[in-house]
């Protein structure tokens, strides 16, 4: 059972990547990062693993480097490389205090994954389920069960289609292209 004080510290959480696999001899991690930047690890910044045993743990980053499309990962504590092969799997997180302000207008995509989205006339189309990247624009995922069937939606987000997004409020109003 875990404590209530993790349970609280978890909502303040932001899952930022995945352990792979080992790399080397020497404790290094690959890790697939499910962030746009190298921000979230920096060297000397704390950083959260969810052990499946135990819970979670803090570990401090010793080195980074890219890797092509992943990450290596050097941490406090993870020196060879059976115990690097131990945290396949392993998902890393930080604090979201650690992230940087965003400009007006811009957002996490955790902030906006679970907003309810409606049109501008006012109906419910479902739940912002997923943010997809794209080259141009990232594309939001709307999902609503309707008489037990999954009606699925794909919105660019431009500005042209997201009218606006309320975060406090969790809510998201649109403007559709017609024929979506």
């Amino acid at each position: 059972m875990k404590s209530s004080s993790e349970t609280a510290d978890r909502a303040n959480l932001i899952l930022v990547g995945r352990v792979t696999g080992a790399h080397g001899i020497h404790g290094g991690l690959k890790v697939h990062s499910f962030a746009e930047t190298m921000a979230p690890y920096l060297v000397g910044e704390k950083i959260l693993l969810d052990m499946p045993e135990s819970g979670l743990q803090i570990r401090t980053i010793r080195w980074v480097t890219s890797h092509g499309r992943r990450l290596l990962l050097g941490l406090e504590a993870v020196e060879d490389r059976d115990t690097a092969e131990s945290l396949a799997g392993v998902s890393l997180f930080i604090d979201k205090k650690r992230l940087p302000p965003l400009e007006e207008d811009t957002y996490y995509w955790f902030d906006l994954v679970g907003l309810s989205v409606y049109d501008i006339q006012g109906e419910l189309l479902g739940r912002l389920d997923e943010v997809i990247p794209t080259p141009g624009n990232d594309v939001y995922v709307i999902r609503q069960v309707v008489h037990g069937q999954t009606r699925e939606r794909l919105l660019p987000a431009i500005g042209e289609v997201i009218v606006k997004v309320d975060i406090v409020r969790k809510i998201m109003v649109v403007n559709p292209p017609e024929g979506l």
